[in-house]
């Protein structure tokens, strides 16, 4: 058998050494590449600097701080939620409320207006549920521009 330069017995590497390729001059040089990756971080950072503003901007009216006094689980088709509501006297807002059962799943909602005229709301709301209701809270209330 010869010895072909395959094998255990070769003195050189199967794959080569860096000097059994020639140089590759790449299509951008390093000064190139750099210059294309500070572009796309560029382009990068105003595009996440433009979605946080849209996301700002779009928050939209400001919300009213609620607070849920009771809730009563009356039967199988309503539950009623005694809640407060603390706003501008001269605004009117709406306030979302929300029963739930014992999966978390929604079973009834209802939107209530709070009037003008006084800054610190309470309300007692009956809402009807499609199912049996174990929780009823305020799931958002904001100012009506």
């Amino acid at each position: 058998m010869t010895d072909s330069g395959v094998g255990q017995g070769s003195g050189r590497p199967v794959l080569g050494t860096p000097d059994s390729f020639p140089e590759r001059p790449g299509r951008f040089g390093r000064t190139g590449r750099s210059i294309a990756l500070i572009i796309i971080g560029i382009f990068i950072a105003i595009a996440m600097g433009g979605w946080g503003y849209v996301m700002m901007s779009m928050r939209g009216n400001p919300d009213v701080p609620t607070d849920v006094i009771a809730f009563d689980v009356s039967g199988p088709t309503s539950v009623t939620i005694t809640f407060q509501a603390h706003k501008p006297a001269d605004r009117e807002a709406v306030c979302r409320l929300r029963a739930v059962d014992t999966e978390h799943v929604e079973v009834g909602t209802r939107d209530v207006t709070l009037p003008k005229g006084r800054s610190d709301v309470q309300l007692t709301e009956r809402l009807q549920t499609s199912a049996q209701a174990t929780s009823g809270h305020v799931q958002y209330c904001y100012l009506v521009q």
